[in-house]
């Protein structure tokens, strides 16, 4: 299904009404929401709706095992939630995606610490229960319904397959990393639609001000 269509027909309906770091940060995100819905491939898709998420959080998503950055991207994703008063975000999690969740919390190659034990500089016994951790941590999270946490440990998994793209350490339309991409493209093409409607849905909320900002 493709979401641009219609999310860009509201945004030029609405978007007066928006303040002006609100409108740029959802029309960008736009933009490459629909360059992401035209891509016939998952390596293609994935790399543009990250870009449209990024643009829509508005913040460089980098080192994101760091602490700081963590908390901040925690921050946005429990901004969301909290404002989600029709459980679109809880849906995405615990109906539409359910199994797809639970694979890639099981799967090793979009875990961060198996590819920095691969580069040697951790030991295989400290990434496998780094592993066993952030399962546990993950799958309690699960269990309690706490939305926001388990979308923070998905999207660690995402950057992890990001990383690989876009610092070539994949190959395009690789036969070896095919369930990990088709997986994790098919969530992202739900959440940053999603994301994108509850930002428009609260124009009031603070959201802060875009990244590179037009310069006329």
């Amino acid at each position: 299904m493709d979401h641009y269509p219609r999310l860009k027909a509201r945004h030029r309906e609405e978007r007066d009404g928006y303040s002006q770091s609100l409108s740029l940060r959802v029309h960008r995100a736009l933009s490459w929401l629909n360059r992401a819905e035209q891509c016939e491939d998952d390596d293609g898709r994935f790399i543009f709706l990250w870009i449209a998420f990024n643009a829509a959080y508005a913040q460089e998503i980098h080192g994101i095992e760091r602490d700081t950055e963590r908390a901040k991207l925690s921050a946005f994703i429990e901004k969301l939630v909290s404002l989600d008063t029709d459980r679109r975000l809880y849906d995405l999690i615990w109906k539409q995606f359910q199994n797809t969740v639970r694979l890639l919390l099981a799967n090793e190659y979009v875990f961060p610490d198996f590819w920095a034990f691969q580069q040697g500089t951790i030991s295989e016994d400290e990434w496998k229960q780094a592993f066993s951790a952030a399962n546990r941590a993950a799958h309690a999270a699960l269990g309690a319904g706490r939305t926001a946490d388990v979308l923070g440990v998905i999207l660690v998994r995402l950057y992890t397959l990001r990383n690989q793209l876009v610092h070539g350490g994949a190959t395009w339309n690789s036969g070896v990393n095919r369930d990990q991409m088709r997986d994790c493209t098919a969530f992202l093409s739900t959440l940053v639609p999603a994301t994108i409607e509850l930002m428009m849905d609260n124009p009031r909320t603070l959201w802060g001000d875009a990244s590179y900002p037009v310069i006329d």
